[in-house]
């Protein structure tokens, strides 16, 4: 048999123990990322775990202090110049200048990639169709919505085509639909073959979107993998049981028990058992006939997913909510 060559795909985004100091304050703490071509990596993590560091290291807007990082086969620190011309970056807060047009803006991000005076303007209006923003191309941005500002932004990332594209929390603050429009957008992007980072807050966010998903904490990646492997972690789906009668808690948690293939909580203020399962559905109506076979009443049942704190609870001893000082890099 006539052996072949077989070469090992290099990631399009690579990241190997990068660090980042600000006097004491450790942003990034030997931090490790591999992103595969024409796959999404959302890096999930709480504010201040170093997730805008990562991304500003990354995109060449900040040196590391220690560490190494390719993006596209360009060393982010040696190729930086080279480097800027093939990635685009949406941040938190959209990078537009509220003075200029929807339509101002995208020409001038087309000219500062040198595309020129035609193309430029051809670009910005495909984008603007693109993104739904044709009404308001001739309105200064000042009077856009929080959602059109952050799809200019995403439009204004997307002006040279580039093959890799980070997005930093793109939808914080958005409301339910504003961010469901987003997801649609960043979903087709994705489609179209784009490699992409994706940083946030949401779980449900990464589970939509990535392929993958890592979870950073104090700097660091502390677990990678699926989000339904992520899931399986904390448990994967919970019966929650709000009994009747709070004498009725130690009852219904031991007769919920055996269905349990985790540590059972229980709430006394909101009467409420918790149970890790398997299962779905099938497990919540085991559970609702074994609580009426043993007399307990029943107010309220159903099952949910993990959540983001579920996540983070199990991953790292604390919530999602708690916040570091890094100097703003979340």
């Amino acid at each position: 048999m006539g052996g072949g060559i077989h070469t090992v795909p290099v990631p399009t985004i690579s990241a190997q123990g990068l660090v980042k100091t600000y006097g004491s304050v450790r942003a990034l703490d030997g931090l490790d990322l591999t992103v595969e071509q024409g796959t999404v990596l959302g890096v999930l993590g709480p504010n201040g775990a170093g997730k805008t560091t990562a991304v500003r290291v990354l995109t060449t807007l900040l040196l590391p202090t220690d560490g190494s990082a390719t993006v596209a086969g360009l060393d982010v620190v040696r190729d930086a110049t080279a480097l800027r011309s093939r990635i685009g970056v949406s941040g938190q807060y959209a990078a537009v200048d509220e003075h200029l047009t929807g339509y101002e803006n995208l020409d001038m991000v087309g000219r500062l990639y040198h595309l020129g005076r035609a193309r430029s303007r051809e670009r910005a209006w495909e984008l603007l169709e693109r993104f739904d923003l044709t009404d308001a191309a001739k309105r200064p941005v000042g009077t856009y919505s929080g959602g059109m500002r952050r799809r200019l932004d995403l439009a204004g990332a997307l002006v040279a085509e580039p093959e890799v594209l980070f997005l930093d929390e793109p939808t914080t603050g958005l409301d339910p639909r504003s961010r469901l429009g987003m997801w649609d957008v960043i979903a087709e992007l994705v489609a179209g073959g784009t490699t992409l980072l994706l940083t946030t807050q949401y779980l449900e966010e990464a589970d939509r979107l990535a392929d993958r998903i890592a979870v950073i904490d104090h700097g660091r990646v502390i677990a990678e993998g699926t989000a339904d492997q992520l899931k399986a972690q904390v448990g994967g789906e919970r019966i929650e049981v709000t009994v009747a009668h709070g004498g009725d808690l130690p009852r219904a948690r031991t007769v919920l028990g055996p269905l349990a293939v985790g540590e059972t909580a229980a709430d006394e203020h909101a009467r409420t058992v918790t149970v890790p399962v398997s299962g779905g559905a099938s497990a919540l109506v085991t559970a609702l006939r074994a609580l009426d076979d043993a007399g307990v009443e029943v107010l309220d049942a159903g099952i949910r997913r993990p959540t983001l704190d579920d996540v983070f609870l199990t991953l790292t001893g604390h919530d999602a909510e708690t916040t570091t000082d890094d100097r703003g890099q979340a």
